[in-house]
């Protein structure tokens, strides 16, 4: 029964167009705050804005710094 449900929660994840994809993240599942620049809960080597200002790491002059120029 327990293998249904999951079936299912998975068939329908997919088939709604949204899958979550989990990060691996070293020391036991939290991202320590030195790996996540932000603090947004997705780890620095997996954020495209790394550092929060908006724009996208390979758009941004410098992707860790949160200033806008």
């Amino acid at each position: 029964m327990k293998s249904i449900i999951i079936a299912l929660i998975a068939v329908t994840t997919l088939a709604a167009g949204c899958a979550v994809v989990p990060v691996p993240v070293r020391g036991g599942g939290e991202v320590h705050r030195d790996r996540d620049r932000d603090h947004d809960g997705v780890p620095n080597r997996a954020d495209r804005d790394r550092d929060g200002d908006g724009v996208r790491n390979r758009d941004d002059r410098r992707p860790n710094d949160p200033r806008r120029d």
